[in-house]
């Protein structure tokens, strides 16, 4: 699915929202609103990790900007975006799901000492297109610091 769904650490999953113009105006007006009452941060991305065997995900840990991210992640699910978690929020880069289980247990094995520290300066809106692909619709600025 690589190809379909570009790198991310996903603030609110995929939400199918009413297509309206009206609907759409609203939610990047909260959007915008959103990112302009967050200070830009630092990412630190380290090791691996895994939801097994809830669900069949190995990812990459978030080892510092957690609370940024979760401070980000539920302005974004307010409002006409609100939404119940199935599952509390947990920062991640997911770099393998719903793969064998061999699959799963060589890429956690093979990305365990991955680092990458990289400034997050703001967020990227994707729409789902009829091709299946994510598409970037809007990005949007955090708050200047």
């Amino acid at each position: 699915m690589a190809v379909y769904i570009p790198a991310h650490l996903t603030f609110l999953g995929p939400t199918e929202v009413d297509a309206a113009p009206e609907t759409q105006a609203l939610i990047e007006e909260h959007l915008a609103a959103a990112a302009a009452a967050h200070r830009p941060f630092h990412l630190h991305l380290r090791g691996t990790g895994t939801f097994r065997p809830v669900t069949q995900v190995v990812f990459v840990a978030v080892a510092a900007g957690i609370s940024e991210c979760e401070r980000l992640a539920a302005a974004i699910r307010s409002g006409p975006l609100r939404r119940d978690l199935r599952y509390p929020y947990h920062p991640h880069v997911t770099v393998a799901h719903d793969v064998s289980k061999a699959a799963l247990d060589t890429v956690f094995e093979q990305l365990a000492r991955f680092e990458a520290r990289f400034p997050i300066d703001g967020f990227t809106l994707y729409e789902h297109g009829v091709d299946g692909h994510w598409h970037p619709h809007r990005r949007f600025a955090l708050a200047s610091a």
